[in-house]
């Protein structure tokens, strides 16, 4: 293959004037990085929300969360981008779609809600699985104890339910950050879009994507190491082992 390497690249000055290549692929990890910590935020709340609203008694509760997890599961993210940022403020009323067109970071905006949006329906399954897999047992002894339902799920099922989630949650931790590269769809120029543009300005295919390649799996590494070093410090015996989930009676 006839093909130039250029390792010295990196240190070229980029189109744009703003730095180097590598400053550009660098604020394209904070932004990749910013992306999945937002919307991880909007996932991990909604997700603990609609995936305890998915095993109270209350069967219309039940059916509207089961809708929610089947919509946000079951449609492509990059449908789920696209709908987001082509679709939504054609359906608002003119001026909040006009504003919502206008907004300076509309990508960067638009990544977060639907990531955060499509993660959430994916952590409310890992969420409703942990408090199942917990003993009968310890809802009867909340009820027996006198607390309302919403007090036995905040002081006896949920602190469970997910220490015993967290391998989960780690693995969806490590897919936001992955997932995060499909908003170069939309225009956010994160990691690899940075990747990508360095490509087309430069020819140097390999460079670029080897960096970037070595980045996101540098920055996965990172948060899968303190996710375990968390599932470590909070593993329940008998319900953890070896970095899965398991039921355990008591």
């Amino acid at each position: 293959m006839n093909y130039n390497w250029n390792w010295n690249i990196f240190w070229e000055t980029a189109p744009d004037g703003a730095g180097t290549y590598m400053d550009s692929l660098i604020a394209g990890m904070w932004w990749t990085l910013a992306t999945a910590a937002l919307a991880w935020i909007i996932a991990l709340v909604l997700g603990a929300v609609i995936g305890t609203i998915r095993t109270t008694p209350n069967k219309w509760a039940v059916k509207f969360a089961n809708g929610y997890v089947e919509l946000f599961r079951n449609i492509p993210l990059l449908v789920q981008m696209f709908l987001w940022y082509f679709v939504m403020p054609e359906l608002v009323p003119t001026d909040m779609g006009n504003w919502l067109k206008a907004l300076p970071n509309a990508p960067f905006i638009t990544a977060v809600l639907s990531l955060g949006f499509f993660t959430s329906a994916r952590v409310a399954v890992q969420v409703s699985t942990g408090i199942n897999a917990l003993p009968r047992g310890q809802r009867m002894a909340g009820t027996a104890l006198g607390l309302t339902l919403p007090q036995t799920y905040r002081y006896v099922l949920l602190p469970m339910a997910f220490r015993i989630i967290i391998p989960s949650l780690t693995n969806e931790v490590a897919a936001i950050i992955k997932n995060s590269s499909v908003a170069l769809t939309i225009g956010l120029m994160e990691l690899t879009a940075s990747a990508r543009s360095m490509q087309e300005f430069s020819f140097q295919v390999f460079e670029a994507f080897t960096a970037a390649t070595l980045i996101y799996l540098a920055v996965s590494v990172i948060a899968i190491v303190l996710a375990n070093l968390l599932e470590k410090f909070l593993a329940v015996p008998g319900f953890i082992t070896s970095g899965s989930a398991k039921t355990g009676g008591q």
